[in-house]
């Protein structure tokens, strides 16, 4: 038994679950006999909630019929379940039940390489994110999250040099931010993808770039970092692709003002240090 979209689109209209606990109802679920629809504490139950128990009762039932249609007709959305929900990101813990997008979703099926870095990136920073997606082959499609900095640069070089891009965003797709990329937006959203997790009208708090970032990772067969500092949301990125058994590449900076001590720090992790496309084909293709 699985959910149906008007299940998952209830759950994710409802207070007190999170994205983990509908996982934990979709592997209940084959182990459960049902009789008839689930019921609020059935779900609960499943979902092991505790602390939120009631709440989440309270407003899964209070959730109507029209506002899960309302969902369901003003976004395009893929399930866990639908045949283009990226295998990759299927593989990774905790991946989203639910994808919400605006673009050609065929993108999603392709091979991914993740780019990731700082917001403040220097000139030389951005001039090696050039050079990289540059040099890569077409087939790759450039993962990034379209925030200021590589991220912006790696969506734009990418077009330019007529390789595809996905942009992950963490807000509701009807709400750009940083403003400053709204026509970069604009352009991925008709010309190429754009997706989240989260409903329109969601604002880009701060809790959802980790979670943003999760899925970068889950997206990619590598992810590479340029520019990133020590506590820096990119090696969130890069922490969540090892852990999922992902390639990590490092681009080495310049050590008098910290800008890639994130960056030294992977590489003497194990991540490996990127000097041209060739050291990611190396790789990519060993693994692969």
């Amino acid at each position: 038994m699985q959910l149906s979209t008007e299940m998952l689109v209830h759950l994710k209209l409802t207070k007190g679950i999170d994205n983990l606990g509908v996982w934990q109802i979709i592997k209940g679920l084959h182990d459960f006999k049902l009789n008839g629809e689930l019921t609020a504490y059935e779900i609960a139950e499943l979902a092991g909630l505790k602390k939120s128990h009631w709440s989440f009762i309270t407003s899964f039932n209070e959730v109507e019929e029209k506002d899960i249609q309302f969902v369901i007709n003003t976004h395009s959305l893929i399930t866990i379940y639908d045949d283009f929900y990226p295998p990759l990101l299927k593989e990774m813990y905790n991946a989203p039940v639910l994808l919400f997008y605006k673009g050609n979703k065929e993108f999603l099926k392709l091979n991914n390489l993740s780019f990731v870095g700082s917001r403040k990136a220097t000139k030389i920073g951005l001039a090696s994110c050039r050079k990289l997606i540059q040099e890569l082959p077409k087939h790759f499609t450039i993962v990034s999250g379209l925030a200021k900095g590589i991220d912006a640069m790696s969506h734009k070089v990418a077009v330019e040099c007529g390789k595809k891009t996905i942009s992950v965003i963490g807000s509701g797709l009807d709400v750009v931010y940083p403003k400053e990329n709204q026509a970069l937006f604009d352009y991925l959203s008709k010309e190429e993808l754009v997706i989240s997790e989260y409903l329109n009208g969601t604002p880009p708090l701060k809790h959802h770039f980790p979670q943003r970032n999760r899925i970068i990772a889950g997206l990619s067969m590598g992810t590479i970092v340029i520019e990133a500092k020590k506590r820096s949301g990119s090696l969130i990125t890069c922490e969540r692709a090892m852990e999922e058994g992902r390639e990590v590449f490092a681009v080495p900076g310049e050590i008098l003002t910290g800008n890639s001590n994130g960056c030294h720090q992977l590489i003497q992790q194990g991540a490996k240090c990127v000097f041209s496309a060739k050291d990611i084909l190396s790789e990519i293709s060993l693994a692969h």
